[in-house]
């Protein structure tokens, strides 16, 4: 299948980006309150739905890795809650690059709508995705998704899959709640919101001390 082709080819791309991508920033981005809206299996125009999801994604990592979890939920009545792991690359100020992967339970919804509609073949699904975002001064991010789910064919001889595109909102969890303290120690608040992550200290540091 095209589609299928396509993901393979932008996982790819992932993992060229993760040899090439400048190292990470010390000072990194804090946790994420994300919202998004999209188009459940673009591909497949019998299966179409439009999909919804908030996740919360952490700052605290495992090596590289950051933890994520999340609920998205479909106009045709289906569900996904998953965990799972993702990484930030960024390229200069404004540019991030996030593989992600994820493993969640999934339930069907639509039953009355035969049994090709929403049926991926089983509740242990997994989910793999990159996103495309712009960063702005708050850090806030405006992201562009392509994510596909499956259960691989471990559970069931059925295993369609599904392909979602989504729009994505990521809003820094301190600017929603001033006292919050994120896990993995980051803060905005405490870097030059014009200065990427990078550089933020290095400039603070150089910054020469006031005559008197």
């Amino acid at each position: 299948m095209a589609i299928r082709k396509i993901l393979l080819s932008m996982a790819a791309l992932g993992s060229l980006l993760l040899s090439t991508a400048p190292e990470a920033a010390a000072a990194d981005d804090a946790d994420f309150l994300r919202v998004g809206a999209g188009w459940w299996d673009f591909n497949r125009p019998d299966n179409y739905a439009a999909e919804f999801d908030i996740a919360y994604r952490s700052d605290y990592k495992w090596w590289f890795l950051k933890h994520q979890a999340g609920l998205l939920g479909t106009s045709d009545g289906s569900a996904y809650g998953y965990w799972g792991l993702y990484m930030d690359l960024y390229f200069g100020n404004r540019f991030v690059v996030s593989p992600s992967t994820a493993v969640g339970y999934y339930y069907r919804g639509a039953w009355d709508k035969g049994d090709k509609k929403s049926n991926l073949g089983s509740p242990i699904e997994f989910r793999s995705g990159i996103d495309f975002s712009y960063r702005f001064d708050d850090r806030s991010r405006v992201g562009l998704g392509v994510y596909h789910i499956s259960n691989t064919g471990l559970w069931s001889d059925r295993n369609p899959g599904e392909e979602t595109l989504m729009l994505s909102y990521d809003i820094p969890i301190s600017k929603l709640y001033s006292g919050w303290k994120s896990p993995g120690g980051n803060s905005p608040a405490a870097q030059s919101a014009s200065q990427p992550a990078n550089q933020s200290a290095s400039v603070m540091k150089a910054k020469p001390a006031q005559k008197r």
